[in-house]
C-alpha cells in the first residue's frame, strides 16, 4: 500500500488580518526557532490598521504539536500569588477555571489566598490529570476550551476564568475569548495576562525578544484591541495593568539566544548572568515605561 501523505504543518498564507479583516499587512518579523533549533523559518505579519501581529502562515494543529515545548511556561510561586491577589477586591469565587493550566502551578498558588474556592484546570495535555492526582485541582479537563464537547461540560460553571499567557498560543483568540465567556456565570470575571507587542523592547531586541517565541506564539494582541473586543462582547473592563505583569528577563534571554547562535557561545553563562542581574536592577524602572513586556486585563461578564 502507498504510504500516507504527510499532513501539512502550515495553513495557507492569509492576505487579511485575522483580528479586523484589513488587507493592509506588513512583515514585522522573520525568525527561526531560536530556542529549540527545530527546522523552519516563521513569519510574523502586522496589520497596519489595528496593529495586531500574527504568525503567517499559521501552524496547523499538527504543526503546533511538532514544535510545542512542554513545561515552558514557568513562573515563581511569588509571582503567581501576586497575580491571584489581584482578584481579592472582587467577590470570593466559588469556582475558578484556569485555562492552559499545565501542571496547575497557578491554581496551587491561588489556593493559598482563596481557600474556599474550587479550582479546576483545562489543558490539552495529560499534565492536567497528573495535577489533579497530585491534589492541585478539584477537576481536570483534557482538551481545548473551544471544543464543543468540552465547552458543553463547562458552560456557565465558573465565577472566574483565568488565561495567563495562553491567548498568544491559540489559533483563534477571538473564539477562545467567546468560549471563556461562555464558561463564566453572569457577572463572573475573566483574568487575562499577555505579552505586550507594543513594548519598546520588541522594537529594540527584534527577533531576540523572548515573547515573540516563534513558532509557538501565534498571535500578539495589542492591549487596545483586547479591550475593544471584550467591550464588544458586552464585558466591562474593570482593571488594566501594564506594570506588575512585567517579567524581568528580556535582556538575559536575548543575550542567551544571541550567544547560543554565535561563535561566542562559550560566554553564554557569564554574559547571561550579567544581563539577568541588569534585568532585575532595571525592572522597577522599566515596568513604568513602554519597555514593560506584558499586560493584564480583568473583565466582568454582563450580569
Amino acid at each position: 500500500m502507498p504510504s500516507a501523505r504527510p499532513r501539512p504543518i502550515h495553513d495557507p498564507r492569509r492576505d487579511d488580518c485575522p483580528w479586523c479583516g484589513s488587507r493592509r499587512l506588513r512583515t514585522r518579523l522573520r525568525s527561526p526557532d531560536l530556542r529549540h533549533r527545530r527546522p523552519g523559518t516563521f513569519v510574523v505579519d502586522e496589520c497596519q490598521d489595528c496593529a495586531h501581529a500574527f504568525q503567517n502562515p499559521r501552524l496547523t494543529p499538527e504543526g503546533l504539536t511538532l514544535y510545542e515545548a512542554e513545561g515552558d511556561r514557568r513562573s515563581s510561586r511569588r509571582r503567581l500569588r501576586a497575580t491571584a491577589r489581584v482578584m481579592l477586591p472582587f467577590p470570593e469565587p466559588e469556582s475558578w477555571l484556569d485555562v492552559g493550566t499545565g501542571d496547575a502551578s497557578f491554581p496551587l498558588a491561588a489556593k493559598e489566598l482563596f481557600t474556599y474556592t474550587a479550582f479546576d484546570g483545562l489543558d490539552p495535555t495529560p499534565r492536567v490529570e497528573r495535577a489533579r492526582a497530585a491534589g492541585r485541582l478539584d477537576e481536570a479537563h483534557v482538551g481545548r476550551l473551544t471544543a464543543p464537547e468540552v465547552l458543553a461540560r463547562l458552560r456557565g460553571r465558573y465565577d472566574v476564568v483565568s488565561m495567563l499567557h495562553h491567548l498568544e498560543h491559540t489559533r483563534d483568540p477571538k473564539e477562545e475569548l467567546a468560549a471563556a465567556l461562555t464558561a463564566l456565570r453572569p457577572g463572573g470575571h475573566l483574568l487575562l495576562e499577555l505579552p505586550d507587542p507594543t513594548s519598546a523592547s520588541a522594537a529594540v531586541l527584534g527577533k531576540w525578544w523572548h515573547p515573540y517565541d516563534q513558532p509557538r506564539h501565534l498571535h500578539l494582541i495589542p492591549p487596545a484591541n483586547l479591550r475593544t473586543e471584550l467591550e464588544a462582547r458586552g464585558c466591562v473592563v474593570v482593571a488594566t495593568d501594564r506594570r506588575t505583569p512585567h517579567t524581568p528577563g528580556d535582556l538575559a534571554t536575548a543575550v542567551s539566544l544571541w550567544l547560543a547562535h554565535s561563535p561566542l557561545r562559550a560566554l553564554t553563562r557569564p554574559a547571561t548572568a550579567a544581563a539577568a542581574a541588569l534585568d532585575h536592577t532595571l525592572s522597577p524602572l522599566l515596568r513604568r515605561t513602554r519597555f514593560s513586556n506584558a499586560y493584564r486585563v480583568i473583565a466582568r461578564k454582563a450580569p
